[in-house]
């Protein structure tokens, strides 16, 4: 039998996947998904062992690739082809991958083999594995380190999470006052242990004090017999180990930065935050905050089903208690909405509109508040605009949801109560959309995770309430 044409079709589709490790967008769809076609080559290859396919086609992708690869692949398959690759699997990826993905695989993998690729890593990724672990793999992934390295690490490691001391990177360039710029580049020339890239030069003094920063193009431009200390100049912003990460970044987006030292409660350098790592705590913040703005919490795509239903499931029950307490509401007014069957298909309307109101004024204050651009300075002023705006749209949409259901039913007071009960519920809704996260706040609590409830809660109470409530004066005294 002739395999020729095979054999020139599976030449051909290596070619193409080979020129996809080239030029790492080549791997994606138009959607920016990974194409289908790649995706079966590499389930084939896993499939079938082919470690000659996998070297070439997959270990040679990018850590933010392989990072999206592992994420499209089954399970499975994402453990056969890291144990395939064995040490030309690029560790690195882990850090772009889901927190689920990334301990499943690190799981499978012995230590040993943990502790050489961290070896090779930046001491900020590094940090991001190593802290998913439990303590005995822990630590016994760190004694097989250098001691340097082993002690650079467990200082990161001991500052709490989602702090500017976990996100740092411990390799960085810092040189005395005194140096003349020429021996500060013969140091930088010589030395084989600096970090792969960097832009500054720290000043310190002996005892690790941060004094000043150089920036690498003011040292190209100086004469050789200069002193450091003379060109050197105030860090912009050196950023506290312990603070925040979320209030880090802030200071990056504020000042327009590239890279700031971080420093410990005496002074004293001890690490720096560049903007790659700045752009993941933005996204890992922005997403968080989305999240829980939905009441999921931490949730990721790769959980499992318990996990999911375990992480929604509080808010949900929450929920819950307060929809009983808007029904015992609507139970008050149980006669009237008997005698008037109107009441009961337009009261969802009423409830609904300030539900809506109430969630666009919220999403806008919780991101506010996220953002520090809402503060003790200016929550009367805004709390004033919003409470403006709920009085407008209950004047428009009340006029227009009135006449619509005045002539609906073909009776006007109908339609006059149900347009002051929307007057009265939009003001609630942007009244409790901005009040009710600015009061969470204050209280140390999450508004991003339980203003949605609250808010709901109020605009449905008041709805229901206002609308029964009005009706059953009006139809008594008229």
């Amino acid at each position: 039998m002739d395999n020729t044409g095979d054999d020139d079709r599976i030449e051909q589709q290596g070619a193409t996947l080979e020129h996809s490790t080239v030029d790492g967008e080549d791997i994606y769809a138009e959607d920016g998904s990974i194409r289908s076609d790649f995706l079966m080559h590499v389930g084939a290859a896993i499939a079938d062992r082919d470690l000659l396919f996998l070297r070439r086609h997959v270990a040679r992708l990018h850590e933010s690739e392989m990072g999206d690869l592992l994420e499209a692949i089954q399970p499975e398959q994402r453990r056969q082809l890291v144990s395939l690759l064995g040490a030309d699997f690029d560790l690195a990826a882990l850090t772009e991958v889901d927190e689920a993905i990334r301990l499943d695989i690190v799981e499978h993998l012995p230590n040993e083999q943990i502790a050489a690729a961290i070896g090779e890593m930046d001491s900020d990724d590094a940090v991001y594995i190593l802290e998913d672990l439990d303590q005995e793999d822990r630590e016994e992934i760190l004694s097989k380190l250098p001691f340097t390295e082993r002690i650079r690490l467990r200082r990161s490691l001991d500052y709490p999470e989602s702090t500017a001391g976990r996100r740092m990177q411990t390799e960085f360039v810092a040189v005395p006052p005194f140096w003349t710029i020429g021996q500060t580049i013969d140091y930088l020339r010589e030395d084989a242990d600096l970090p792969d890239s960097f832009s500054q030069i720290f000043v310190i003094d002996p005892t690790f004090r941060l004094l000043g920063v150089v920036d690498l193009d003011r040292i190209l431009r100086t004469a050789r017999g200069t002193k450091i200390e003379t060109v050197m100049r105030d860090t912009n912003h050196p950023i506290p180990a312990d603070m925040d990460q979320e209030e880090a970044a802030q200071l990056f987006e504020q000042y327009d930065l590239l890279s700031a030292a971080v420093v410990d409660e005496n002074g004293r350098l001890v690490g720096v935050l560049t903007i790659d790592d700045v752009v993941d705590v933005i996204q890992e913040e922005a997403e968080e905050d989305l999240m829980r703005l939905g009441g999921v919490g931490d949730e990721e795509l790769s959980d499992t089903t318990i996990e999911t239903v375990r992480s929604r499931a509080p808010w949900l029950l929450v929920n819950l208690l307060t929809a009983f307490i808007a029904a015992s509401v609507i139970s008050l007014f149980e006669t009237t909405i008997e005698e008037i069957v109107a009441l009961a298909v337009l009261m969802p309307i009423v409830a609904g509109m300030g539900g809506n109101a109430g969630s666009q004024t919220m999403t806008v204050t919780v991101r506010a508040l996220a953002t520090r651009d809402l503060d003790i300075h200016n929550a009367w002023r805004v709390v004033r605009r919003e409470a403006g705006v709920g009085l407008l749209h209950g004047m428009a949409f009340g006029v227009m949801i009135g006449a619509v259901a005045g002539f609906w039913f073909h009776d006007v007071n109908i339609g006059g109560v149900i347009a002051t009960a929307m007057l009265i519920n939009m003001c609630a809704a942007a009244l409790a959309g901005i009040t009710i996260p600015i009061l969470l706040d204050k209280a140390g609590a999450d508004p991003a995770v339980s203003s949605s409830v609250f808010v709901t809660a109020v605009t449905d109470i008041v709805g229901f309430f206002a609308f029964l409530g009005l009706a059953t004066w009006w139809f008594a005294v008229r």
